[in-house]
């Protein structure tokens, strides 16, 4: 970098030494005997120079590679397992059952009710109520934003990926497989069964049957019903109502913190064997710099909580108490007794023969020959190449400049009036008359029979194949894509620009190649 650097200056001295070569023959001591007249030269009479440099700058770039991992898979496999059950078969058998029921009889009746009901009357009224708007007025203003956008640059590169392909190669082949199939050989016979068949004989007999039966006797009663009545009491509430306005406020954003690339200003030394000033650059360094604040304007709700009296209704209740006549019916028992005629079944045994024809069945083995044809797969290797063409993306910053146009929002108070109106409730109570029905139940004794179904539970054994799950681990492979860092050294133009030597400190034409500029 610094031999870059010094090739102006170099030149420079090259000029010097050709236009006085009459001083230099006394290797320069007639510079240094003259040296108080030619002072070295300062910062104020030197003028910038321009030039460009070529600079290294290494870059990270993503590489993506594909890897192979495993995850365990639990895959579920049923087997069977025999297991005994036992089922429960249901049987219905019926019985006679008598029973005696009480069928009522209901009397409709009716009884006069006075009662009295409360009536709403609305009465209408009005009253105004102030009250304070805040109207918003917008105010349209604009400002101007730097940004900065990192514009993609893609570059396409290429690779070649070896993989090796397995290839199926089949064989076919046969074999001769023994079996015995089992030939069914039937043969008739006979044989006699001795069985017992029942047979029914009635008989009739007499019983005789004791029975309750109810017989209503009926009494009158007084209780006491309740009534709830209403009451309007009027009273006054104070209630808080929410309300507030708008306030702007102004938040101040600090700036982002950039990196920046700066170098430190130079220095000119004399260099006693070229007799002159040499200008040494600074050192190049990176600074981390601030961003200048952002402010924004936002909009904050203040809120505000008034008081307002309001007038309300409420109603209380109030019981009152009277005797309403009721008749109780009361069931008196009474014993009597009835005969009933009914039949019994005896079942006679009774033994009988018949002659049953069936056939058995014999299995024979016999042993058969067959030719199986199955094929044999091989799997054989082969090696391929692919090129792969992918594409690696550059962010190269751009800068630019956009208006915003955005609204201030100002919020102005404004008063208004409403009338509100309101009803107000008075309850005026009203006699009323009105017939009210009730029943009267008188008990009426029947009697029955039926037949009540019983259930007799009788277990029988069975069994029963069942599937039973069990999970079985097995591994998967996955391919997984990953980015690989890579880093690629690159050269930019950079333009470098430092200060020239003054070509007359001394003051004079004359003494111009004593120090050490060219003419």
């Amino acid at each position: 970098m610094r031999a870059v650097l010094g090739l102006p200056i170099l030149a420079v001295m090259l000029a010097a030494f050709s236009a006085n070569s009459a001083e230099a023959a006394y290797g320069g001591l007639f510079s240094f005997r003259n040296a108080g007249c030619c002072e070295p030269a300062t910062y104020e009479c030197c003028k910038q120079q321009c030039y460009t440099v070529n600079k290294t700058c290494q870059e990270t770039v993503y590489e993506q590679q594909e890897q192979t991992c495993y995850k365990t898979v639990y895959e579920t496999v049923y087997e069977d397992k025999t297991v005994d059950c036992v089922t429960y078969e249901t049987e219905t058998r019926y019985k006679d059952c008598t029973y005696t029921t009480c069928k009522p009889v209901w009397e409709t009746k009716t009884r006069t009710v006075n009662y009295t009901t409360c009536k709403p009357v609305w009465e209408t009224r009005t009253k105004d109520i102030c009250y304070t708007v805040c109207k918003p007025v917008w105010e349209t203003k604009t400002k101007e934003i730097c940004y900065t956008v990192c514009k993609p640059v893609y570059e396409t590169r290429t690779k070649e990926i070896c993989y090796t392909v397995c290839k199926p190669v089949w064989e076919t082949k046969t074999k001769e497989i023994c079996y015995t199939v089992c030939k069914p050989v039937w043969e008739t016979k006979t044989k006699e069964i001795c069985y017992t068949v029942c047979k029914p004989v009635y008989e009739t007999k007499t019983k005789d049957i004791c029975y309750t039966v109810c017989k209503p006797v009926y009494e009158t009663k007084y209780r006491d019903v309740c009534k709830t009545i209403c009451k309007p009491v009027h009273y006054t509430k104070t209630v808080k109502v929410c309300g507030g306005h708008w306030e702007t406020k102004t938040e101040t954003i600090p700036g982002p913190v950039v990196k920046k690339c700066i170098q430190e200003p130079g220095c000119w030394t004399w260099d006693p064997c070229k007799c002159k000033c040499v200008y040494c650059p600074g050192e190049t360094k990176v600074v981390e710099v601030q961003c200048p604040p952002k402010t924004c304007c936002k909009k904050v709700w203040v809120p505000e909580v008034t008081e307002k009296t309001i007038d309300c209704v409420r109603y209380e209740q109030e019981t009152i108490t009277e005797q309403v006549p009721y008749k109780v019916c009361r069931m008196e028992k009474e014993q009597r007794v009835k005969t009933c005629t009914y039949k019994v079944c005896k079942m006679v045994p009774e033994q009988r023969t018949k002659t049953c024809t069936y056939k058995v069945c014999k299995m024979v083995p016999e042993q058969r020959t067959k030719t199986c044809t199955y094929k044999v797969c091989h799997m054989v290797k082969e090696n391929k190449t692919k090129t792969c063409t992918y594409k690696v993306c550059k962010m190269v910053p751009e800068q630019r400049t956009k208006t915003c146009t955005y609204k201030v929002c100002k919020m102005v108070p404004e008063q208004r009036t409403k009338t509100c109106t309101y009803k107000v409730c008075k309850m005026v109570k009203e006699c009323h008359t009105k017939e009210v029905p009730y029943k009267v139940c008188k008990m009426v004794q029947e009697t029955h029979t039926k037949q009540v179904p019983y259930c007799v539970k009788k277990p029988v054994h069975t069994t029963k194949t069942v599937k039973v799950a069990k999970c079985v681990p097995k591994k998967v492979a996955y391919t997984v894509t990953r980015c690989v860092p890579k880093t690629i050294c690159k050269t930019v133009p950079v333009t470098v620009c430092c200060p020239a030597p003054c070509c007359d400190p001394c003051g004079g034409q004359a003494a111009a190649s004593d120090c050490g500029c060219g003419a």
